[in-house]
């Protein structure tokens, strides 16, 4: 029964629906209710939120697990090639702790070396010595960011770009070519060192890019040609008369001039060049190219289906050519900072070493985006410099490192692995429940 309010007193609001069931209820229905108290949901804290984040399956935890589990096995190889640790598990039941001491400290020396070889050396007394592990690490890092960023972009344009290493060869040679053939001076030598290190690597990716475009010929065999076509001509240019250096008799190159070699960041002998601010300022220009320009978004629209790309007006010939052209250019700029950055500043057949082959791997760890090339490529020019001292320092052979490096790019590629190791959850039940939490 409804009670209405007296005239003369004041209003009251009318009953809710939850004091209308009370008043419908008994006298022991409604002490039960009275005595429950209303569930309502808990708001979790800022702290619980970010843990739950964080553990989701999103870009950046599956790669530090990677690393993690790369780690791990890295130093479960490291106990099997030991045969003086091997040896302690043989008596394992009967003193374990000969075993465990033992494979802790060779896996702990192991990665101390790394660490101290690639990031900073704690008992370092001058300093060169404090600075020489970031200094090999930056020069590392330049070229593999140049490889990384030309595969990267030809990924991103749906071309598979395996011909970095040639690429990188061309720019080599046009770069030592103008280092110590053209007498100009110095700022304008080394301006033009470096672009005719760029056009090398231009030129070599403009083969495959008009074969893939003009004929349809798949740019992954031409590539890997074209490789083997630059690496011979490297090897037979050396030994030509005016290149190679008259005061050897083994196979390698006049010495580029000094006008023509990178600034130093660091006095001798700290190898760390400019090159490395040529190559952030490199892969801003990619990002911004990828993704605020016009061009850009025609290269990412073939790369994602071209044949609805050329039905929107976009020249898909003409998009191959350029993506190759531009990732050339890259490749043979990383080129170039092997003979204009280095000590020995000459061609060698082995001056590039495999900055091509790795740009790959650089450029499937970073996930084909620019900067997280960036940061592949220097974990990968610190796993580098950091592998020599742990080769000097400690009983493990560098080819751990390739190892690890490896092991790095398959977890990588097979995240569906790191998230059932882990037990990760998927990163869009994540978001929703942190969109959920900010609508309480």
């Amino acid at each position: 029964m409804t009670t209405h309010p007296q005239p003369g007193s004041p209003d009251k609001e009318p009953a809710s629906e939850e004091q209308a069931a009370r008043t419908a209820l008994g006298d022991t229905e409604r002490a039960q209710l009275a005595s429950t108290p209303t569930a309502l949901p808990e708001r979790p804290t800022l702290g619980r939120l970010f843990l739950e984040n964080l553990w989701a399956a999103n870009t950046f935890t599956v790669t530090l697990l990677s690393l993690v589990l790369a780690m791990v096995v890295g130093a479960v190889l490291m106990i099997i090639s030991d045969p003086d640790v091997l040896a302690t598990y043989a008596y394992f039941t009967a003193r374990p702790t000969d075993a465990l001491g033992a494979s802790w400290g060779l896996v702990s020396e192991a990665y101390a070396n790394l660490f101290k070889g690639s990031v900073f050396d704690p008992g370092a007394t001058t300093v060169t010595a404090a600075l020489s592990p970031i200094s090999e690490t930056l020069t590392y890092t330049a070229p593999l960011v140049f490889t990384g960023l030309s595969v990267a972009l030809a990924f991103r344009g749906g071309l598979f770009n395996i011909g970095a290493q040639g690429q990188a060869t061309m720019g080599v040679i046009l770069a030592a070519l103008a280092g110590f053939l053209l007498p100009l001076p110095p700022g304008l030598h080394l301006l033009v060192a470096v672009l005719a290190g760029a056009v090398g690597g231009a030129v070599w990716g403009f083969i495959p890019g008009i074969l893939k475009a003009r004929t349809g010929a798949h740019e992954v065999i031409n590539t890997i040609m074209l490789n083997y076509i630059a690496v011979y001509f490297l090897t037979w240019l050396i030994v030509q008369n005016g290149v190679q250096d008259t005061r050897r008799t083994d196979a390698i190159s006049r010495p580029v001039d000094a006008s023509a070699q990178l600034p130093r960041l660091f006095d001798e002998p700290l190898r760390a060049h400019t090159g490395i601010f040529l190559a952030v300022l490199a892969t801003g220009a990619v990002a911004w190219l990828l993704n605020r320009s016009t061009l850009g978004f025609e290269l990412r629209a073939v790369g994602a289906n071209p044949d609805a790309a050329r039905t929107a007006g976009i020249s898909v010939t003409r998009t191959y050519v350029l993506i190759m052209v531009f990732a050339g250019a890259l490749a043979g700029l990383g080129g170039s900072q092997m003979v204009l950055g280095t000590t020995a500043a000459a061609l060698t057949p082995l001056v590039v070493a495999q900055i091509g082959f790795d740009g790959i791997l650089v450029a499937l760890l970073g996930r084909v985006k620019p900067w997280g090339v960036a940061l592949a490529a220097l974990l990968f020019g610190a796993l580098q410099a950091g592998g020599n001292r742990m080769q000097s320092y400690s009983s493990i052979s560098l080819e751990l490192v390739t190892v690890l490096q490896a092991l790095i790019v398959i977890f990588i590629a097979a995240p569906a692995l790191v998230k059932a190791i882990f037990q990760l959850r998927a990163a869009r039940a994540a978001r929703l429940q942190t969109s959920l939490a900010k609508g309480w």
